[in-house]
Parts: structure tokens; C-alpha cells; sequence
């Protein structure tokens, strides 16, 4: 059975299409018939975990159809939009796979998005739903989503997982728990249909939303398991926000799930908390960012009385470049085997294997997971580059995508006439295959693991009373991996603009944490290129040379 495509996505050419499914790399199935699976061959055995759940494959297939079937009553329909801002707690399981079950489309959010990422975000989407906390960590997510449906026309409900039974709820919101009806029928869903839409950065206009389907993201999920080793036994901790690509499918939760391990989740990540939960929960895996992973290592070198760590096997390093001091110590402080992972959610994503000799698992990213991956690593012209010379990254493959939702103009920019994606990424190719990534290619600022895009935040300091021109750059850092600083042209020189108030004013327009400037520099004029263009380039040189703020 194949249904059209959904309006705003780019099929893959039929060709390719009836090509994969012949190689059986796209098998037909879908998400949610996946977790029915797993629930007939073991039902009591564990899905997931947290701190107030502990849910069995058939607790876990049977509380998704309970509320796919709720979904289905308050009126959100196959291939509607649901917005999805969950943190690392079971019901994010719980809520993703219900909408699977449904055939309506997640759209993933981070739990850190504010009403400047959401609003685009659902407007682009064309959202119906928005399912959330009431709170969390202090923030009233609850209220954050009234906002957004107040100023999106199609964003019709409000669904609140609630800890505190004594909640007032908004109108236009309701509890969660209200829509957990008995297990109906449910719609026969497409694997070839999109089974979820991710969030690439940000941008200013219209947010670039990636769209997976059930076919193309389950073989990325079958590889990543496959690679990593996973099995009945594997636990995954969930330490990232599950709703990045990373931990949710390289291998992530749904490669737990895949494989009919355990998904364990933590809400945070630091050493003290995850440490505890490795122990409680006898976790095999996890995955972090380089930042994380430097505070988990020093907290082992460190010594003194920790929680027994002897069950984790694999730590993986993924999302921002991982420095090769850190890749060195890694192993030795967690006794585990360091995996490093270099990927994006449009598709690609390398692997450093289990097996690796140490230089490869410290000094590259790995290579692509499946041999159906394509690359080419091309100069600003698209001409190949000699081997182990750095180029710009290029790919092709059976789970990377053709182009993003309903965007066509961040398509012409970022796809070619022939579908090859442009990652973006500065990398060089080993002889071995392996790739070693040099850098962003565009202007973006990679943050902890976090891409901000500069175009969007100097918009917003372009706004700002006391600054007539700003630019931004990012600046290398040994825990962070980027700093974001921001260059400023002050419109009165003798009262030039603080970190502080910028800061403040930026906190004000409701944007993410990590996208603030970590640095403020004022300057006279900017650095030109040959062309008349601010030279990034050159602010970065000044930077390492030392001009700072006054």
C-alpha cells in the first residue's frame, strides 16, 4: 500500500524508492506496529524507566493505543500536526508512539524552546495539537503554551501531563490524562508516509522542519542497533533531551526499543543525578555531548565514593566535534569503550565501531553507518577535492532526506537538482573511509551540541536600542566546543551595550538559554571580504589575537 506523499515533503525519486525496499533497507513497517511487535514476543519484559515509572512492552503498546485512541476523540487526525515539548520522562514514550499508532505527525521541541522558536514552529507546521508539561524546572509550560495557540491560528489544543492533580488549566487546555480511553480501532498507517517532523537549528522566517518517514528513519534506527551492538539486555540512558536526533535514534531511545531493550530516562544530566541512575537502573549505554562528557570524566578522575558505574559498556560522544584529549580520556575514567558519532537529523550519521583501534575512536568521527550511504566532499564550486583534503560534506542515501517540509527556499540553498544534501559540514576523508570534521561551513555557532544560527540572533540585537550593527561568531572553547560572541557597533561609543544588558534584552524576547552571547564586543567597524562582506573570518582573527571588550 502507498498513499500520496504528504503536501510540503519530497519523496525520494521512485527508482531509489522501489530500490531500497527491493534490498529490504525499507521493510514497511511502521513505529507503531514495531512496538506491537515487541510487546507479543515479550511483554513483561522492561520498555521503559524513570524515576515514577517502570512500564512493560505490553503496559507500554497498550498505553499508546489508549491514548491514540483519545487523540482520535478529541478530533487530531492522520497526518495532523502535535506539537511535542516533553522532557526525558516516560510519557514523551507514552505520547510519540500514540501519535505514531494514530498516524499523526510529532513535531519534536526542545524543552528549553520559548514562544520566539514555537510560534514559528507551529506556524510552519500548520500544528493542531501541542502536548507539554504544566512545569518544569520552575517554568510554566503550561502557560508558555497558551501563548503559542493564542497566536497559531490551527493550534486548536493544549494537552498538560501534570504532576499536581490541582492545577488550573487554561482554556483551550486539558490533562492528558483525561484522553486515555480504552483501546479502539485505529487507522491502518503508511510506512511510506511521514512519521514525524524534526527541527533543523534555527533560523529566522520559516523554521526548517525535517520530515521522516516511518521507512527511511527505521533503517537508521535498525543500523545504529545494529553497529552498537544492542540487544535485550541493552538499558539506554537517556541524558540528552530525547527530543534531538542524537538520543533518540543513534541508537537513542528508539534503538532500545528496536532491539527490545530498556529505555531509562533522566531529566538531568550532570554526574551527581546520571551516575545514580547508571547504578539504579544498570545501564549499558548512553550517549553525550562533549561538554557533558568532559564533566563526566573529570567527576571519575576526580575519585572519591561514586555510584557503581560497572554495568555502563559504551559511552558514546556525539552532536559537536569531540577534542581528541577528551576522546583519550573518556575510556579510561568511565572503564568503557568510547564510540564517537557524527550525524545530522536530515540522514547521515558515522560511527567510530566498537572495534576500532584507539587512534581511529580519538582522531575521527567514524564513517558512514550503512554502505548505501553516498558522500562527496567537494569545494564552494562542487568539484570534488583531492583525497584527505578538507571540502564541504555532500551526501545521499536511503535515510537522508530529499528536502525540508513546505520550505523551498531553504531547499535551493541546501539541496541539489539532483538531491544530494549539502550538510554544511567542513570535513576531510581518511584512506580508511573514516572522516575527520574541521567545522561549519555556514554560519552557525555550535554550542555545547546546540546549533544557533547567527542570522537569527544578530536580528534580535539589531533590535536593540543601543546597537546600530552586530554580528556573530563563534570562538573556540575547551568545554563548550563554540562560545557564541556577539560583535556590536554601539550607536553612542561612550555608552556601549554590557553583556549584561544584551543579555537581558535578548532573555526578554523569549528565546532559548543557549542561544545568549557568551561575549559582547564593541567595535567600529567591521572587517570587509574582496566582495564588500563582514568577514567572519577576520572577527574570529581578532578574537585570537586578542581585541576584547573594553
Amino acid at each position: 500500500m502507498s498513499s500520496p506523499a504528504l503536501p510540503g515533503f519530497t519523496p525520494w525519486p521512485p527508482d531509489q524508492i522501489d530500490h531500497y525496499r527491493a534490498e529490504t533497507l525499507w521493510t514497511g513497517e511502521t513505529f507503531g506496529a514495531l512496538l506491537t511487535a515487541r510487546a507479543t514476543a515479550s511483554p513483561e519484559a522492561i520498555a521503559v524507566v524513570d524515576a515514577a515509572n517502570r512500564w512493560t512492552y505490553a503496559e507500554l503498546d497498550r498505553r499508546s493505543r489508549s491514548l491514540a485512541t483519545g487523540f482520535a476523540r478529541l478530533g487530531i487526525r492522520p497526518r495532523d500536526r502535535v506539537l511535542v515539548q516533553l522532557p526525558n520522562r516516560a510519557e514523551f514514550v507514552e505520547v510519540i508512539f500514540a501519535l505514531f499508532q494514530l498516524g499523526a505527525l510529532p513535531v519534536f521541541c526542545l524543552p528549553a524552546h520559548r514562544e520566539a522558536e514555537l510560534i514559528p514552529i507551529a506556524a510552519a507546521s500548520g500544528a493542531v495539537a501541542m502536548v507539554t508539561c504544566a512545569e518544569h524546572q520552575r517554568f510554566d509550560h503550561a502557560a508558555l503554551a497558551d501563548t503559542v495557540r493564542r497566536a497559531v491560528g490551527t493550534l486548536r489544543h493544549v494537552l498538560l501531563v501534570v504532576d499536581d492533580t490541582a492545577h488550573e488549566f487554561a482554556e483551550g487546555a486539558d490533562d492528558l490524562a483525561d484522553y486515555r480511553d480504552e483501546p479502539g480501532d485505529l487507522p491502518e498507517v503508511d510506512a511510506g508516509d511521514v512519521a514525524f517532523l524534526q527541527l533543523s537549528g534555527g533560523s529566522t522566517g520559516i523554521p526548517k522542519l525535517i520530515p521522516r518517514t516511518h521507512d527511511d528513519y527505521l533503517y537508521s534506527v535498525r543500523r545504529s542497533a545494529e553497529i552498537t551492538d544492542l540487544g535485550p539486555d541493552t538499558v539506554y540512558l537517556a541524558t540528552l533531551p530525547i527530543a534531538h536526533n542524537f538520543p533518540m535514534s543513534s541508537p537513542g531511545i528508539l534503538g532500545a526499543i528496536y532491539a527490545g531493550g530498556t529505555v531509562a530516562m533522566t531529566p538531568d544530566p550532570t554526574p551527581t543525578t546520571a551516575f545514580a541512575a547508571i547504578e539504579r537502573f544498570g545501564v549499558t549505554l548512553t550517549g553525550l555531548v562533549p561538554p557533558l562528557a568532559r564533566l563526566w570524566v573529570e567527576r571519575a578522575e576526580k575519585g572519591g565514593e561514586l555510584p557503581d558505574l560497572s554495568s555502563l559498556k559504551v559511552v558514546q560522544v556525539g552532536g559537536a566535534r569531540c577534542p581528541d584529549e577528551l576522546a583519550r580520556r573518556v575510556g579510561p575514567a568511565l572503564g568503557v569503550t568510547l564510540q564517537q558519532v557524527f550525524g545530522m537529523a536530515e540522514g547521515l550519521v558515522c560511527y567510530t565501531r566498537l572495534d576500532d583501534p584507539i587512534d581511529v575512536v580519538v582522531g575521527t568521527q567514524g564513517r558512514p553507518m550503512s554502505d548505501y550511504d553516498r558522500i562527496r566532499i567537494v569545494d564552494d564550486a562542487d568539484e570534488e577535492v583531492e583525497p584527505g583534503t578538507d571540502g564541504n560534506l555532500m551526501t545521499q542515501g536511503p535515510y537522508t532526506i530529499r528536502g525540508y517540509y513546505d520550505n523551498p527556499e531553504a531547499n535551493a540553498r541546501s539541496f541539489t537538482a539532483d538531491g544530494w544534501y549539502r550538510t554544511g559540514d567542513i570535513v576531510s576523508l581518511r584512506p580508511d573511509g573514516n572522516l575527520v570534521v574541521k567545522g561549519r561551513a555556514g554560519d552557525w555557532v555550535n554550542r555545547g551540541g546546540e546549533k544557533v544560527s547567527a542570522e537569527e540572533l544578530e536580528a534580535y540585537l539589531l533590535e536593540h536600542p543601543g546597537i546600530r550593527d552586530a554580528v556573530i561568531v563563534g570562538t573556540p572553547d575547551p568545554v563548550l566546543g563554540q562560545r557564541i560572541c556577539a560583535f556590536v557597533q554601539p550607536l553612542d561609543p561612550q555608552t556601549p551595550p554590557t553583556l549584561t544588558t544584551v543579555r537581558t534584552f535578548v532573555r526578554e524576547r523569549g528565546i532559548a538559554a543557549w542561544k545568549m552571547p557568551d561575549a559582547v564586543v564593541t567595535i567600529a567597524e567591521f572587517p570587509e571580504t574582496g566582495v564588500g562582506k563582514t568577514s567572519r573570518r577576520d572577527l574570529r582573527r581578532l578574537l585570537a589575537e586578542g581585541h576584547r571588550a573594553p
